[in-house]
């Protein structure tokens, strides 16, 4: 048999993984149930239960709207401690009947995850040993109030459900059933309100005994009794159910706590049928967080496809020039004084270094930082609108699933670019620029055209070489007459006079490969808004087999 200390570090370890499922978001409600289900079955009961067996028992009634809970936890109180009325569907409180010594105890275990506002304690009638707790109805219209109600079946070491003859076939109270046979929780079912004529209550009971069956409640460690009261069972003032007719539950609850041995044998009874119960559930949340898993990674695969889909956009758009403004790009082509430059090409490539020089040497100083911070501005602004159209495809094809709509309600910002996305982009494509200089001072260094770089400018160059990655003689045909492709072509000219066509293509292919990778990252970037909503799939996918073994460890 498993030491008592190996149990409780599984439980241990089991809990923190129940931990982790519970807080990260997930697009589906019930599987947020179920983890919660998990994470305090270990910690209200699994936990405490394995650290002392001697702890106070904890009885918990629970049942529909209207069953009679109130005045049954009243009889066994032998006081009116738990109202009834048609106004307890709307209290948020659980009245406990509990010992002071009792009740500490229980607070520092199975009660610890309940709000203290939720517990209302009530010393009369108290029990040593056995702790009672009137729970909010399961089925009430109050979500907190279900949710307090599935706590206490989860900390619960013996249920006792009331139910009526017109109820006891509800969809809901039988849900509340299967959780307590999964964890082969002790049940004591209270049958309220029987018709007077025998038959009809024999077809009652006949049938509930059926419904048992058929959910699995027999035949497991946890006994079942079935306790029957018939309409109009009440003590004189109408607030309790007669002692004569809860005398089964009376004397379950006295025996209890009049005797250690049984409720040490409950205890183990009540802790075996839970660790028993833990491998299902496990599964179940297991089972949700590798469904989570696929539908993450389905949002983060949009998310990737919509943003490249914008980058091979941009990349397009920045390689055709035409997103230049055109008084850019004219002050750079009067300063490379286009007519002459046009005319010594003719004279044959060997004489275009000097008349090249010739040329620029009677111009007016270059427009470099003109041309560098307009054209620099000019890419940030086409940038920005491809990236925002990224956010929006992602945004559209999100809020088209479940999974997805609920992430971007919380945050309408994600349906465009990122606030600070120009901001952040300007100082990268600034080192860009700069960057290409330096490659141009590095490739002349070596060679006879660095004094004559030198003489117009490395910095002259390197805008030359910008302009070469946007606006560049490729696929330019002789009707066309645009100022992006008179440029291109001065540029390329320019260029293949100081330093070879080879040397030229590779300068503009290495800028152009650099700004990819820049654009690249800052795409990454924004797509990172959406993947930061989601947990990462593979994380998802290990903590579901993590969950899975640590169960099957601790069960074993």
């Amino acid at each position: 048999m498993t030491a008592p200390v190996d149990v409780a570090e599984r439980a241990l370890h089991l809990s923190a993984l129940a931990e982790r499922r519970w807080r990260l978001p997930t697009d589906e409600p019930p599987a947020r149930d179920r983890a919660r289900q998990l994470r305090e079955h270990l910690t209200s009961y699994v936990m405490p239960r394995v650290a002392s067996l001697d702890a106070p028992l904890l009885v918990a009634l629970l049942g529909p709207t209207g069953a009679g809970k109130s005045s049954l936890m009243n009889a066994l109180a032998g006081a009116v401690v738990s109202p009834p009325g048609v106004l307890r569907p709307t209290t948020r409180e659980a009245v406990v009947v509990a010992t002071a010594e009792d009740a500490a105890t229980l607070a520092q275990g199975p009660l610890r995850a309940i709000p203290a506002a939720s517990l209302a304690y009530v010393t009369q009638g108290a029990r040593p040993g056995v702790v009672v707790v009137d729970s909010p109805d399961i089925d009430s219209i109050e979500r907190s109030n279900r949710a307090l109600a599935d706590t206490l079946v989860e900390a619960a070491d013996l249920c006792v459900f009331v139910t009526t003859a017109s109820r006891y076939a509800d969809q809901v109270p039988w849900d509340v059933l299967g959780r307590a046979r999964q964890r082969g929780l002790p049940l004591v079912i209270v049958v309220n309100r029987l018709p007077a004529d025998p038959a009809d209550r024999i077809d009652v009971l006949t049938d509930l005994g059926r419904l048992v069956r058929d959910a699995g409640l027999t035949g497991t460690e946890a006994e079942v009794e079935i306790v029957p009261v018939a309409e109009g069972e009440l003590d004189d003032a109408g607030q309790a159910i007669a002692r004569s007719a809860a005398a089964p539950v009376l004397a379950r609850i006295d025996a209890l706590a009049a005797d250690r041995d049984e409720r040490l044998s409950l205890a183990r009874r009540a802790l075996a049928g839970a660790l028993a119960g833990l491998t299902p559930l496990a599964s179940s949340v297991a089972d949700d967080t590798e469904a989570q898993a696929q539908r993450v990674t389905s949002l983060v695969d949009l998310a990737r496809d919509a943003y490249a889909g914008a980058l091979a956009d941009l990349r397009r758009d920045l390689r055709d020039g035409r997103f230049l403004r055109e008084e850019v790009l004219r002050q750079w082509h009067s300063f490379v004084n286009a007519d002459q430059v046009t005319r010594f090409f003719s004279s044959g490539i060997g004489r275009i270094r000097g008349a090249v020089l010739a040329a620029i040497r009677g111009t007016p100083v270059a427009p470099v930082g003109i041309v560098e911070r307009e054209a620099t501005s000019d890419v940030i602004v086409l940038a920005l609108a491809h990236a925002a159209e990224g956010a929006r495809r992602v945004a559209e094809q999100w809020s088209a699933r479940p999974a997805g709509a609920a992430l971007l309600a919380a945050d309408p910002a994600l349906w465009s670019a990122s606030a600070t996305f120009d901001a952040e982009l300007r100082p990268r494509l600034l080192e860009w620029v700069g960057g290409i200089a330096e490659d141009v001072r590095a490739r002349g260094a070596t060679k006879r055209t660095l004094a004559f770089g030198a003489s117009i400018g490395v910095n002259v160059v390197g805008v030359a070489v910008m302009l070469g990655v946007f606006a560049h003689t490729a696929g330019i045909t002789g009707t066309e007459v645009g100022i992006a492709a008179a440029t291109g072509f001065l540029n390329q000219k320019l260029l293949q006079a100081l330093f070879g066509e080879a040397a030229m293509t590779q300068m503009i292919d290495q800028a152009r490969a650099s700004l990819d990778a820049l654009l690249e990252g800052a795409f990454i970037a924004e797509r990172a808004r959406f993947e930061a909503l989601v947990p990462a799939p593979h994380e998802l996918r290990a903590l579901a087999a993590e969950l899975r073994e640590a169960a099957a460890e601790l069960a074993a």
